[in-house]
Parts: structure tokens; C-alpha cells; sequence
């Protein structure tokens, strides 16, 4: 028997819960199948290799024989604000992929400086001087990672004497180098000796704004000029610094017009038929990546339908137990190895090895094989400064008017998720993508070490991911009979992430007010039909624990992944959904929020400690702190009610899993209220956020107690 509901809205409460229930379970659990229908072979699962060992032999028996043969590769990475970016964090990537295990003559690196900044020029031009140094003291010690910091920070004390004097050396001038930078960085000006050694510095005289500048191109070392050596005498890689120019009166396309620029460009300097992009926080970990993307992208068997080879992001700032979730374990781990087995893992625009074909637009055809060495260009006779002059000209703003940058060619404009979509298109023009996650990751990167931070990443990806789905591009509209049917519902998967709010509202408010008011919303633990439910939720958490510690987290690790979901789906999701629809109806426009990859000692400290950061005035926090003040009051009244009453017994019977429900909901906001209550330092939640969201709670409270 089913319980006395209390009336027919709380039968209708009854059907709307059950169907939220078992709706927004099936649909996880049918598009989440795509994940584990056909597993990668290359995505580092148990069970399976991590990389083809044929592949691997291949290139090491032609390394020697054919070393001149392999393909250009080009580096394209992009900042685009030097104070939450900070040009060392910058510089070190880019001193990790000069120093790639790659024949410097071959490897070019691009530097996209959206901020037009001349101190991120003037570090470049301190970096591109230190590379002489460190390039040959990594290739010499075979050194991992190769960013200095990072190297510095992870080196043994117990080095041979040859090595440990050499880096004695080096770190010193890397110590000189940072004190320079950071020097300029403070007194907000560059010295002297720098603007009389470069002429570069002179592009900046007729500097307005970082919204208003000529387009500036720096070839600060040539990889065709044979005099461009290290100190050992050995040649460099090609170092290009790029500010695409800027008008007020045209929209620059954020990431997207940066990278688009940036394949222009290169097509002229060097054109690597290869194309790598990382953010500018994410460094590499590994310098034999370039050589394991060609694993793939050179296969001679299946490598021709291969468009671009997608490491996964992780990132070398995580606590113990991933206080923010930053880890994407599961994602990294299960999701998109799972994809990479229906076609390939979406593109997240870094860590990804791209041919530059595909990114032009190309479309795949049966059959048809590309010459890795016909795309070398040949600048025999012509200056540095004449090539530099004649680029320029692609960075224009003018340049893409009236042609299919942006549309067909490069990558898609008007949506956040710039990658994402591009990838969709790719995949749907007929090419595959590859996903190898090796066991030394390829690259490290930051992740967010405040709520605020994490909270304003998801809302733009979520809300891009969503923009995807309603328009004319949706993986379903336009993927149906061109790609995967896996492949569609992986894609879908994260097009979702941002309505998943309106279910998840629904549980932490609804049941809640119920229990307040004394009506059941769930069969009586006594009865049959309370078995699904339970099946549910033990079901399916249970699942999700045992993936997050298969894949190597902890409990704890687990236990605060599912606060963030809570909190993102609360707050960033709904976010990402109102303004996807009044985006739609015309009254918002969706900007590219920067994250930042710097933040105070303060905000370090208690990251590392595990104390979660509320110290800002958000109106995401309002909604969050809202709805777990909501969830502590019903079930503190809910407790006086039964002390005062009586009942405990019929309670216990009746409203069993809404006790439970709450009860968790109060639990897992425990640094919350913590934050807001009791905590004294800068992390502690605002006092005007902890007040409106009381206020809101008391009211939600004082409706539901007269209705």
C-alpha cells in the first residue's frame, strides 16, 4: 500500500518526484553507456596497453633512418591577461615545449598574447635568451618535466656531481631571469636595456589599449637561420610572439579569433603539418608526447582518418582529497576512453595534437593519404623583418570578412566551448580522434583553488555545452547518420550537464518543505514500492563510488566530488541555463571569462589545508547558501516538531527517506555553514550572502508552513 499523500497535490508531488527519479536515472544511465559499450584500447584502463607497442618500435627503428622525415610540428599557446596569467607561469610552458625531445628545425612555438602586453613580450624575450641554457642542460640529463619551475620543485638532492653543478648554473640564471620579470611586472614598466636591445618595443609606440592596436608579429628566433644556436651549438626551435590586432568596433571572437590567427600566421612562417595547442598554465610533463601523438596521426594502417590526438588535462596543484573536484577522474579515466572506443573523445581545447588540415576545413575521403613533407614552406632570400611585415597582414581584423574562418574553416565561432563544437564539426566531416592518457601525464596544468573559480569555469563550459545543444550544430541534429551513435550520446552527455539543476533543485527543496510541513513524498519503508527508490540511490551511488576509487581517488575524495556536483548544479548550471535562454530570446550575450591561475598566500594556504573558499560576493553563493540554509532549518524545525509532539515512531515510518534525504543535504554542506557560522579568516562566507540567504530560507520556510 502507498501512504496517505495528504491530499491530491501531494499525490501530483509524488508522480513529478517518481518521475524525476527514474527519468533523470534512465537518461544517465542510457547516454552514459557510451562510455563503457567499447572501451579505448589507448586510454590507460586496466586490462589494456597504454600506448601500441608496434607503433612505439616503429618509430624507434626509423628514428635514426628517417629522423629528417618527420613532420613539422607547431606549438600555439595563449594568454590573454597577464595579471591572472602571470608571464612566469607563461613562460615556463613555453620553455617545456622549446625543449621537446623533437628536432628543434622541426618544432615551432607561438606565443598568443590577447592582452597585447609588452611585459609579456619583454619575459618572452628573457625566456627565448634562457632557452640557449636550458635546452641543452635538459637534453643532456634527459630531464622530466622540462618547465624550470616545475623541474626545480620535483629535482632530487642526490644528483651526480656533473649534473648537479650544471644545475646549479642554470637554476641561478633562472633566478636572475624571474627577478627581471617580476621586477617589470612591479614598477609596471620595462627597463631601459630591453627597449634599446629589441626593436620589437617599438610596436608598442603607437599602443592605445589591449581593445585598440595594430597587429604585433615578433620573430624572436628563427629555427631556419642556422646561426640561431644554443650554447652548446646546437640548433633552436622557431619563437613567434603574437598580438592579433584590435578594434573596438570589431568583435575579436575570443580564444577562438586567437587561434584561428595563430594557423594563419604559421601557415607562412613555418606551417608544421602538425598543430599542438595548450593553455598557457598547462605545461608539458612529458617531452616524448609529440612522438606518441605520432603513434597515432602516422599509423600507416589507420592513421589517415585520425584528425587530432586529445591528452587529457590534468593539473599538479590538487590536495589530497580534491577539495573541488578538479581531478575529473571519472571524465579522464572512464568517460573518455569510453568515447575514444565510438570514435574518439571530444576536443577540449589543450593538450590536443591537431593536423592542420582538419582544422582548415578539410573533409575526410576513403582512401585518399596525406604527404607529411609537402608542407614545408620556403622563405629562401626574404628577411625576418620582410616576413614579419608580409604576416602581419593575416592577424588583421579585416582579414576573415567574407570568408569561412570561423565557420568552416578553423575554429567555430559563437560559443563558449569553441573547442568543443569544433570538434563535433570535425567529427562529423568524417575523421576520427584518438585519446592516449599514458601513465606520465603529458601535461599539468592549474586547477582552481577557490569555489568562485571552479563555480564560474563550469558555468561557462555547461552553458556553452548547452548553447551546442539548442542550436542548429547539436550533436543529435547534426551527428545522426555521420558519426557514432555513441559518439552522439557521449557528446550529449556534457550538452546535458547544465539542465541536470531543475532535478537536482526539485530533491534539495521540495522534499525538504514537505518533511517540514509533516507530508510524505515516498512510499512507507514498510512497503514494496519503496524498493526502487532505494535500489536507486544505493544503486547508483555505490556505482559512482566504486568508479572514483577504481580510478584512484579516495572516499573523501569521493564524498566532496559529490558536494561539487551539488553546488555546480544548484548554482553555475541554473546560471548557465537562464542566460542560454535569454541568449536565446536576445537579451544576453555570452562572454569568455578568464580563470585565474594565481592566487594570494592566504587562499593557498587554506586551499592546502582543505578549507573551502566562500570569500566573495557571488550571486551563485547566494543561491547555494540559500538552499542549505533551507535544508538545516527544515530539519532542525522537523526535530523540535517530533521533541515537542511526540511521533517520532510514525515519523520514522513515514517519512523515512525525506529524514534521510535532508539529512544528507545538511551533511554534505557542513563546510557551509562552517563558513558562515563560525569561521573568522578571509575564507568564511560574506555576511551579506549569509543574511539574504537566511532571509530567503526563512521565507521559503514561513510560505510553506501558511500554505
Amino acid at each position: 500500500m502507498l501512504v496517505n499523500m495528504g491530499g491530491l497535490f501531494g499525490l501530483e508531488c509524488l508522480l513529478l518526484n517518481c518521475g524525476l527519479d527514474f527519468t533523470g536515472s534512465s537518461l544517465r544511465l542510457i547516454v552514459g553507456t557510451a562510455f563503457i559499450a567499447k572501451p579505448s584500447k589507448t586510454g590507460s584502463r586496466k586490462g589494456f596497453p597504454t600506448l601500441p607497442h608496434m607503433f612505439i618500435c616503429l618509430l624507434v627503428e626509423r628514428r635514426a633512418m628517417y629522423e629528417n622525415d618527420l613532420p613539422g610540428v607547431d606549438v600555439f599557446v595563449c594568454t590573454a591577461d597577464p595579471t591572472i596569467e602571470p608571464p612566469m607561469m607563461v613562460m615556463n610552458t613555453v620553455l617545456s615545449v622549446m625543449a621537446y625531445d623533437y628536432p628543434p628545425e622541426k618544432l615551432a612555438v607561438y606565443l598568443s598574447d590577447d592582452a597585447g602586453s609588452d611585459l609579456t613580450f619583454y619575459a618572452l624575450l628573457e625566456a627565448s635568451n634562457f632557452s640557449k641554457h636550458w635546452i641543452p642542460y635538459c637534453k643532456r640529463f634527459a630531464v622530466e618535466p622540462r618547465s624550470p619551475e616545475a623541474h626545480f620543485r620535483s629535482v632530487s638532492d642526490e644528483l651526480e656531481a656533473n649534473q648537479a653543478q650544471h644545475l646549479a648554473s642554470v637554476k641561478r640564471l633562472y633566478q636572475d631571469m624571474e627577478d627581471r620579470i617580476e621586477l617589470a611586472e612591479k614598477i609596471g614598466k620595462i627597463p631601459k636595456s630591453a627597449l634599446l636591445e629589441h626593436t620589437g618595443f617599438s610596436k608598442w609606440g603607437s599602443f592605445s589599449s589591449r581593445r585598440d592596436h595594430d597587429t604585433i608579429l615578433q620573430i624572436l628566433i628563427d629555427g631556419r637561420d642556422v646561426e640561431a644556436k644554443d650554447i652548446e651549438g646546437c640548433r633552436l626551435p622557431t619563437l613567434v610572439y603574437l598580438a592579433r590586432e584590435k578594434r573596438s568596433q570589431h568583435f575579436h571572437n575570443f580564444k577562438a579569433g586567437a587561434m584561428n590567427a595563430l594557423i594563419r600566421v604559421s601557415s607562412e612562417i613555418s606551417n608544421g603539418p602538425i598543430i599542438l595547442n595548450v593553455d598557457c598554465d598547462m605545461y608539458s610533463n612529458n617531452s616524448e608526447s609529440i612522438r606518441d601523438a605520432l603513434c597515432f596521426l602516422l599509423d600507416e594502417d589507420k592513421g589517415h582518418d585520425v584528425a587530432f590526438v586529445q591528452f587529457p588535462q590534468n593539473f599538479h596543484n590538487l590536495t589530497k582529497n580534491e577539495l573541488y573536484g578538479g581531478s575529473m577522474r571519472v571524465i579522464g579515466q572512464i568517460e573518455f576512453p569510453g568515447m575514444d572506443g565510438c570514435g574518439g573523445p571530444i576536443y577540449i581545447g589543450t593538450g590536443c595534437f591537431h593536423r592542420r588540415d582538419t582544422l582548415c576545413g578539410r573533409k575526410f575521403t576513403k582512401g585518399s593519404l596525406f604527404d607529411w613533407k609537402q608542407s614545408t614552406v620556403s622563405r629562401t632570400g626574404e628577411s625576418v623583418a620582410e616576413l614579419e611585415e608580409r604576416v602581419k597582414e593575416l592577424a588583421s581584423c579585416t582579414f576573415e570578412k567574407n570568408t569561412q574562418w570561423g565557420k568552416e574553416m578553423g575554429l567555430k565561432y559563437g560559443c563558449p566551448v569553441e573547442d568543443v563544437i569544433t570538434g563535433l564539426l570535425i567529427h562529423c566531416r568524417g575523421w576520427k580522434s584518438m585519446y592516449f592518457n599514458p601513465e606520465r601525464k603529458g601535461f599539468l596544468g592549474v586547477a582552481g583553488t577557490t569555489l568562485d573559480q571552479t563555480l564560474v569555469q563550469h558555468k561557462r563550459w555547461s552553458e556553452g555545452d548547452l548553447q551546442i545543444l539548442l542550436s542548429k550544430h547539436s550533436p543529435v541534429r547534426i551527428g545522426l547518420g555521420r558519426i557514432n551513435l555513441g559518439l552522439i550520446m557521449g557528446y550529449c552527455v556534457y550538452c546535458l550537464w547544465s539542465p541536470n539543476c531543475f532535478a537536482t533543485l526539485y530533491y534539495s527543496i521540495i522534499p525538504s518543505l514537505y518533511l517540514l510541513k509533516g507530508d510524505p513524498l515516498f512510499p512507507q519503508v514498510s512497503s514494496l514500492w519503496v524498493l526502487p527508490f532505494v535500489y536507486v540511490i544505493i544503486g547508483e551511488h555505490a556505482c559512482s563510488l566504486a568508479e572514483y576509487l577504481w580510478c584512484g581517488g579516495t572516499v573523501l575524495g569521493w564524498w566532496n566530488e559529490q558536494r561539487m556536483w551539488l553546488y555546480k548544479r544548484t548554482s553555475c548550471y541554473l546560471f548557465a541555463v537562464v542566460d542560454t535562454f535569454l541568449k536565446l530570446v536576445g537579451y544576453s550575450d555570452s562572454g569568455f571569462v578568464i580563470s585565474a591561475k594565481v592566487s594570494d598566500k592566504d587562499v593557498a594556504q587554506r586551499y592546502e589545508q582543505e578549507k573551502m573558499e566562500f570569500g566573495a560576493v557571488s550571486p551563485m553563493f547566494t543561491v547555494l547558501s540559500s538552499v542549505a540554509m533551507l535544508n538545516l532549518f527544515c530539519l532542525a524545525l522537523m526535530v523540535m516538531k517530533v521533541i515537542l509532539a511526540g511521533g517520532l515512531k510514525s515519523i520514522h515510518e513515514t517519512m523515512a527517506l525525506q529524514i534521510l534525504l535532508c539529512g544528507v543535504l545538511v551533511s554534505i554542506n557542513l563546510p557551509l555553514y562552517n563558513a558562515a557560522f563560525f569561521r573568522k579568516d578571509k575564507g568564511r562566507m560574506p555576511s551579506s550572502v549569509t543574511l539574504k540567504s537566511i532571509l530567503v530560507a526563512l521565507s521559503l520556510c514561513g510560505c510553506d508552513a501558511f500554505l
